[in-house]
């Protein structure tokens, strides 16, 4: 008689523990608008309003624009070019970062952390103001993704 209520309880604990399996996340791509400072909620369609979703999605913040082009009516030795710094925090607290740029030597336009693949989409504005005028407010195009690229 014991081994069968052992047996059995082994069988109820296995289906609880079943239960608790999360299942993979659904594929999503989003592109996310961001300027100097901000953050988004990683996820599909920033978490959809799922509830608890929020708490455990990654956050990525855009903090800081790098741009050493040359602007118009100056006189540089080279054209320059323009980076843009992430941070990537994950739900556990772990920090990594990353920079990405379209034209920075050595420099690339994505990049893969934490199963995720990060896009420059773009950045706006394309062309930078004269050498007297103020640094533009910018805003640069984020395509994040948990599909593998090919």
């Amino acid at each position: 008689m014991l081994p069968l209520l052992v047996a059995v309880m082994a069988a109820l604990h296995a289906c609880g523990s079943a239960n608790k399996v999360r299942p993979p996340p659904a594929p999503f791509t989003t592109i996310y608008v961001l300027t100097p400072g901000a953050s988004a909620t990683i996820g599909p369609a920033g978490a959809g309003g799922m509830a608890g979703v929020a708490q455990a999605a990654p956050l990525v913040r855009l903090e800081r624009v790098n741009d050493s082009r040359c602007r118009a009516g100056s006189v540089c030795v080279w054209a320059g070019y323009i980076s843009f710094s992430f941070t990537l925090q994950q739900a556990d607290g772990t920090v990594s970062s990353f920079v990405l740029s379209d034209n920075m030597p050595n420099g690339v336009a994505t990049v893969q952390r934490a199963g995720l693949t990060f896009t420059l989409a773009g950045y706006e504005p394309k062309a930078l103001p004269a050498k007297t005028e103020a640094p533009p407010d910018y805003r640069v195009s984020l395509k994040v993704s948990n599909i593998n690229p090919p």
